[in-house]
C-alpha cells in the first residue's frame, strides 16, 4: 500500500502487521483484553508543585515492544510520542505538523529535494548528542526492506537521506512530494549506537529524545516514565513521573477514575459518558476512524456495484448511532468526516431508503440475497452488529452474524474466505492527509489482496488519481483530484465507510491543566502539567 508505482514493500511488509492493524483502530486491533491491575502506591504524589505524577487508564495492554520502526500496538505507539521525537511531529490533539527534532520544518532546495537542521544540544536519554548520523540511520533502517519496517508504507517517495553534516540531513525524493514536511512525521529518530549493539534490547527498553524517559513496563499491568532533564526541545515535560495503568477492563477504567485512581481514562464507554459528566470532565471527540462495509468483489454478487450501494441504503445508520453508540459518531458523508480540512461530500449519499435499496437488488437480477458478514468482537462493534442484520432483515435481505477476534477474522479475510465484512479502522494516527488517509484502503494491500478489487477498472482510475494528486503541487489541485476519488469510491462502494467514530475520553481538569482529548486512539501528556 505504500508505493507511488505498483511494486512496493507492502507486499512483503504489511503481511506481518495485517491481523493487528486492520481492526479496531488501524494500530489498536487484535488486542487481547484483560483486565485492569490491583490499586498500588506508587502514583502518590505532590499536588501544586508542577512535579507531580500523572496517573492514566489506557484500554490496552503491551502487545509488541517499543522500536518505532516495528511498532504495531496501540499503547506502545502512544507512549512512544512522549519517548521519542520526529524531525516533525504531530500536534497530538489537532494533528498539524510542527518542528521536533528540526529547528524548524523542512526547507525545500527544490522539488525533491529537502533539508532539516537539528536543534542545538538535544540529547538522547542516555545522554549522548542527537547528530545526523542518528536521522540518517533511523530513516534508512525504516527504508530498508529487510526490516519490515510498519513505517516504510508512508514513505516510499525518499529515495536518499544523507547528512551534510553534524546537524544538517538531506533528503532527495524519487518524485516531487507536497506532503513532505509534515508525512516524515511518521519516522522517529532512534540513537544508532544504542539500536546496533542491541536492537531486541531497545525494543524492550526504548531511549529516545523526547521529554519523557521510559523506566519499566509490565505487559498487562503499566508503563512508568519519568521527566528527562536534560530535554531541550520545544515541549518539556511538565510532570516529574508518568504511571500508565493498562486496563482492558470497560468497567475498572471508569471505577479508577470514579475513584481518583488516575486522572485521565481514554476510550470511554459510551453508556458511562453522561453519568461520569457529572463528577469529571468528559468529551467525544470526532474522529476520523470509521466502521466500514467492505465486500469480496470475487463474488459474483458483489461485483456488481448494485448490489453493495444496496446494502449501504438498506441501513438505517441513524438508528444504529442513536442506539448502539448513543450518539457518539456521525454518517458518513464522504471518506473522511465533515470536520477534516479537506473533506468532500461525496456524490452518492447513502441514506435510509428501503426502496431504493430494493430496486436496486432487483435491477442487478439478486432475488433473495443471503451471506455471513464478519465482524470482529470490539465492543462498541458488537453492539452494532445485531442492528446491521435487523436493517438489512427490513428490505429483505438475509445476514448471518460472524463475530470472532480480529486476528481470526482477517485470517478468513485473507484466505478470501468471505463474503462481507463490517469493521472498524483508524490510520489517521500515522497521519491526517487525505493522501495518507486513502492509500491505506484504497491502494495495494487492501484493493488487491482484501476485497479482490485489483482487476477494477476504477481501481486503475483511483491508483492514478492518487499519483496525480501525490505529485500536485499546488493545494487546490489535490483537493480536487481526492474529491474526484471520493466521489469514485463512494459509487463503487467496494470498501466505504458506514460512520465515523467520536472517541469518548475523561479527565480531571483541575488535576491536569492543559490536557486534551485527542481524535485518535491513546492520550497525550505532552505539555501536561499535573496540578
Amino acid at each position: 500500500m505504500p508505493e507511488l508505482r505498483p511494486a512496493g514493500v507492502e507486499r512483503r511488509t504489511f503481511l506481518r502487521y495485517t491481523s493487528a492493524l486492520g481492526a479496531a483502530a488501524a494500530i489498536t486491533a487484535g488486542l487481547s483484553a484483560c483486565g485492569g491491575p490491583s490499586s498500588t502506591a506508587d502514583g502518590a504524589a505532590a499536588k501544586g508543585d508542577g512535579n507531580g505524577t500523572i496517573e492514566a487508564g489506557l484500554s490496552y495492554p503491551l502487545s509488541t515492544g517499543f522500536d518505532p520502526m516495528i511498532t504495531s500496538g496501540a499503547t506502545p505507539y502512544a507512549a512512544n510520542m512522549h519517548i521519542f521525537e520526529g524531525l516533525v511531529d504531530l500536534d497530538p490533539a489537532t494533528l498539524v505538523a510542527r518542528p521536533a527534532l528540526a529547528t524548524e520544518m523542512p526547507k525545500k532546495i527544490n522539488a525533491t529535494t529537502y533539508r532539516a537542521t537539528l536543534r542545538d544540544g538535544a540529547t538522547f536519554h542516555d545522554g549522548s548528542p542527537v547528530t545526523a548520523d542518528d536521522v540518517v540511520f533511523s530513516f534508512e533502517r525504516i527504508l530498508d526492506e529487510k526490516n519490515a519496517s510498519l513505517m516504510a508504507q508512508f514513505v516510499p517517495f525518499i529515495d536518499t537521506v544523507t547528512a551534510v553534516d553534524a546537524k544538517t540531513v538531506e533528503f532527495k525524493l524519487r518524485h516531487a512530494f507536497a506532503l513532505f514536511p509534515s508525512r516524515i512525521a511518521v519516522a522517529r529518530i532512534v540513537p544508532k549506537k544504542i539500536v546496533e549493539a542491541d536492537v531486541k534490547g531497545f525494543d524492550a527498553k526504548p531511549v529516545g529524545s523526547g521529554p519523557y524517559r521510559f523506566v519499566e513496563a509490565t505487559r498487562e499491568d503499566k508503563i512508568v516514565f519519568e521527566k528527562y532533564a536534560k530535554y531541550n526541545g520545544p515541549h518539556p515535560a511538565k510532570a516529574q513521573k508518568m504511571i500508565w495503568r493498562l486496563m482492558s477492563d470497560q468497567s475498572a477504567r471508569v471505577s479508577a477514575m470514579e475513584s481518583g485512581r488516575v486522572q485521565a481514562i481514554e476510550d470511554v464507554p459510551y453508556i458511562d459518558v453522561q453519568r461520569l459528566s457529572a463528577t469529571t470532565k468528559t468529551e467525544s471527540v470526532q474522529s476520523f476512524g470509521l466502521l466500514f462495509l467492505m465486500f469480496n468483489t470475487a463474488d459474483k454478487r458483489f461485483a456488481d456495484k448494485r448490489v453493495r450501494q444496496a446494502l449501504h441504503y438498506a441501513l438505517d445508520t441513524e438508528k444504529i448511532i442513536k442506539t448502539a453508540m448513543v450518539g457518539n459518531a456521525t454518517a458518513a458523508t464522504g471518506y473522511v468526516p465533515t470536520t477534516h480540512p479537506d473533506y468532500h461530500k461525496a456524490a452518492t449519499a447513502y441514506t435510509h431508503d428501503v426502496a431504493k435499496a430494493k430496486k436496486l437488488l432487483a435491477d442487478a437480477g439478486v432475488g433473495k440475497l443471503k451471506f455471513t458478514v464478519l465482524t470482529t468482537d470490539t465492543g462498541w462493534v458488537k453492539d452494532i452488529a445485531p442492528l446491521l442484520k435487523e436493517s438489512w432483515a427490513a428490505a429483505g435481505i438475509e445476514a448471518t452474524l460472524d463475530i470472532a477476534q480480529s486476528a481470526a477474522q482477517y485470517a478468513k479475510v485473507d484466505g478470501g474466505d468471505f463474503e462481507v465484512m463490517v469493521a472498524p479502522g483508524d490510520p489517521s494516527v500515522f497521519g491526517n492527509d487525505v493522501d495518507l488517509l486513502m492509500r491505506w484502503f484504497y491502494y495495494g494491500f487492501w484493493p488487491e489482496k482484501r476485497y479482490a478489487w485489483a482487476g477494477s477498472p476504477a481501481y486503475k482510475k483511483v491508483k492514478q488519481l492518487l499519483d496525480q494528486a501525490a505529485r500536485a503541487a499546488d493545494e487546490a489541485t489535490r483537493k480536487q483530484l481526492w474529491g474526484e476519488i471520493t466521489d469514485l469510491v463512494a459509487d463503487e462502494a467496494a470498501l466505504y465507510p458506514i460512520l465515523h467514530r467520536k472517541l469518548p475520553t475523561a479527565w480531571n481538569d483541575k488535576a491536569l491543566p492543559g490536557f486534551k482529548p485527542l481524535p485518535t486512539t491513546g492520550l497525550s501528556f505532552v505539555g501536561v502539567g499535573r496540578a
